[in-house]
């Protein structure tokens, strides 16, 4: 079930902890590492904290230019986060998201599991891409967790809920699963569309489209909805009269 999983790290800073971060992964079965953009990495210096289990995970390591191509191909996106508040809203625990993510891997479906830098973290335009935002509960004196840590505990919840776990498989879904690629098209189509009839405030439009987003990730699309609301948006456009050359106010 676990193969299906992916753990990406955006823009690591540290190789010791990319090292540290496979050994956690392959301690917990998951067997697909990405990174994304980093700054420094150096395999030599990665390779002694990954012991040997987890250097077969170095040996099929996956470097990206940008996380959306990180991303493209699961069907849903998680994104850890250790600040709260603003844009970050709706946020679950490990152990909350760990039942939700085995779902989706027992139907087939991939899933990714994003960590940000070390010293910053995801910023609110990279949390956009994540359907859902995962956070690991600490001392109010003590927040801050190494990146490996962090991948350790939620790799453990994911194969925790893993174990047992019959394969859930509903026949009667009308279609697969919309994919995390075809979800961002259907925002942006939807963020045209609302925008056009002043539904959404054109100050800050992508911060009150959030609720729009969350809402679709949480029930979990399907293609056949997919092409349903874009149907929807394709028609909103022509209503109001907007050909593909004309685009409504940002």
């Amino acid at each position: 079930m676990l193969e299906n999983l992916t753990i990406v790290l955006f823009r690591p800073k540290f190789s010791e902890n990319v090292g540290a971060a496979a050994r956690a992964c392959a301690n917990m079965g998951v067997s697909r590492l990405v990174l994304v953009d980093p700054p420094y990495f150096d395999m030599e210096r990665a390779r002694p904290m990954a012991t040997s289990k987890g250097g077969l995970l170095l040996d099929r390591l996956e470097i990206v230019g940008t996380l959306a191509e990180a991303v493209a191909g699961a069907q849903d996106v998680y994104g850890t986060t250790a600040r709260l508040g603003g844009w970050r809203k709706g946020v679950i625990t490990p152990g909350q998201a760990a039942g939700s993510v085995c779902r989706t891997l027992a139907g087939g479906g991939g899933v990714a599991v994003v960590f940000g830098p070390e010293d910053a973290g995801l910023s609110n335009q990279e949390t956009q891409l994540c359907g859902r935002l995962v956070n690991i509960v600490t001392a109010d004196e003590a927040t801050s967790l190494n990146l490996a840590q962090a991948v350790l505990l939620v790799c453990y919840e994911v194969f925790k809920a893993s174990q047992g776990l019959a394969e859930e498989v509903d026949e009667q879904l009308p279609s697969r699963a919309a994919t995390h690629a075809e979800r961002e098209s259907l925002f942006a189509a939807l963020r045209e569309s609302l925008l056009a009839i002043d539904f959404l405030k054109a100050d800050n439009p992508d911060y009150w489209m959030l609720p729009v987003r969350r809402f679709i990730d949480r029930v979990g699309l399907r293609r056949n909805e997919f092409n349903l609301l874009m149907g929807v948006c394709r028609q909103i456009k022509w209503a109001l009269g907007l050909g593909p050359d004309k685009k409504p106010r940002a």
